[in-house]
């Protein structure tokens, strides 16, 4: 059997990454390569009518890649080129994954911490409110809607909410203290109850489902014990939660607690209320959600309950969702959780390829052509042209500098275009991300891809 050849196809921007990123993969030698840099700039204004006359296939290739942005009909390409064709992924980083790479081992995406996802002040809200929050819940990992009633009173539509919520499909608990209450909503249908302690228990025995032991002490956790014994002895199902306390208010001890609690019971389910920390600190919840994720799964805590109600953790059901996912894998497989997933690094990217003062001079020294090229390099912006190569850190200087130099090609459409993409690079240069013009911005799972080649389509001249 002959040994596998590829023939790569780039641009001059695109080479020294590609030889990078292709060494990388082939470690073990496994197949050969070549890489034919066509005269051009980006790799990304070819077309296939473009590069077939100007294709040089080595004789022992037995595949040729093209540039992902190398779309349309591959005909004249074809008809000079009698081997298999395959268009490559349209961000080099993902090379990789498309020679069968896969950037994390078989079994990862597994997980067993359950996600309890609470709408606060059910009360307060409408039926069909609260049914449209709770598929979205639903829509992003939550395994459980919980429906939180008001403290200190009688919500007397309590059970019809949840009945609704059961007809709809979903998995429901209830957030009360009130014995009245939480009778209305498990005989409507609710699976579990939060909370139970002293006050309470002795009604816990009648309602027929699980619930969570919190303590009557919340800095004390022997104040459980009681409580714990009681359900046990009359064999209603339990969950226990110490509870985690905010920042400033004992968050550390809290921690303890829930160590503490697994040594005093170690066969028992546990549940973390992760809101105090998530919704009661100035930062967003990401990160948090990760480590807190990881201390449930080291500890054998296998529910949290979470909420989103302040902005910065609006999204705090699909970052648990994958935070469950990422923890899991790393402590099963004892590997840290570093290059497994990156739909959690949000605000700068895993990696850059960037570009030196040298390298960026040199490039636009080669460009013949009057499209406009942009990089984020350094914390600066870069605008290149046929003989013109600008840069700042603010993108208003550059463009000004464009203008002064009396362009032929920036109508009010370009002006827009062009625009968009340097507010982008500007980002980019601030945060650390990479930027490729006419790709959006990495923001892991937040991310919203453009439209493919949204301004490209639109120009006429090529190198």
């Amino acid at each position: 059997m002959s040994r596998e050849h590829f023939h790569f196809i780039t641009g001059r921007l695109a080479a020294a990454a590609l030889e990078n990123t292709i060494r990388d993969i082939n470690k073990n030698d496994s197949f050969d390569y070549t890489i034919q840099v066509l005269p051009i700039t980006v790799a990304a204004l070819m077309t296939p009518s473009w590069i077939a006359p100007r294709l040089e296939v080595p004789p022992n290739a037995t595949c040729l890649v093209l540039p992902g942005y190398c779309d349309g009909d591959l005909k004249s390409i074809a008809e000079v080129c009698n081997l298999p064709i395959k268009v490559g992924p349209k961000d080099l980083r993902a090379l990789p994954e498309f020679f069968g790479q896969k950037r994390v081992n078989e079994g990862y995406g597994r997980f067993d911490i359950r996600i309890i996802a609470e709408i606060n002040h059910a009360p307060r809200l409408s039926l069909k409110q609260v049914l449209r929050m709770a598929d979205a819940l639903a829509n992003d990992g939550a395994d459980l809607i919980d429906v939180g009633c008001e403290p200190n009173s009688t919500w007397a539509e309590v059970g019809e909410y949840i009945r609704q919520l059961k007809n709809a499909g979903h998995r429901v608990s209830v957030d009360s203290l009130n014995p009245i209450e939480i009778k209305q909503a498990v005989d409507a249908g609710a699976e579990l109850v939060l909370s139970v302690n002293q006050t309470n228990r002795e009604f816990a025995v009648d309602w027929g489902c699980e619930v969570v032991v919190i303590p009557g002490d919340i800095r004390q956790i022997e104040s459980m014990d009681e409580t714990i014994d009681f359900l046990s002895a009359r064999d209603v199902p339990l969950r226990i939660d110490p509870i985690l306390e905010p920042i400033g208010f004992g968050f550390a001890e809290s921690l303890h607690r829930y160590h503490e609690a697994r040594r005093r019971w170690p066969e028992a389910e546990m549940m973390m209320g992760i809101g105090n920390l998530t919704e009661l600190t100035d930062v967003d919840s990401c990160g948090i959600n990760v480590l807190l994720l990881a201390i449930c799964q080291e500890l054998g805590v296998r529910s949290i309950l979470t909420t989103q109600v302040i902005n910065w953790s609006r999204t705090a059901v699909r970052e648990c969702d994958l935070a469950r996912r990422l923890v899991h894998y790393a402590i099963t497989e004892q590997l840290p959780p570093k290059h497994l997933c990156d739909e959690l690094v949000l605000l700068r990217d895993t990696k850059l390829l960037e570009y030196s003062d040298e390298e960026l001079g040199e490039l636009a020294a080669q460009i013949r052509d009057h499209n406009y090229r942009i990089f984020a390099q350094q914390g600066r912006v870069h605008l290149m042209g046929a003989g013109h190569h600008f840069s700042d850190e603010d993108p208003f200087e550059v463009f000004d500098a464009l203008l002064d130099s009396n362009p032929k090609n920036v109508d009010p459409s370009h002006a827009f275009y062009l625009g968009f993409e340097m507010c982008k690079a500007m980002t980019a240069a601030q945060l650390g991300k990479q930027y490729n013009q006419d790709q959006a911005l990495n923001w892991g799972y937040l991310t919203n891809e453009e439209k493919d080649r949204h301004r490209l389509k639109r120009r006429k001249n090529r190198d």
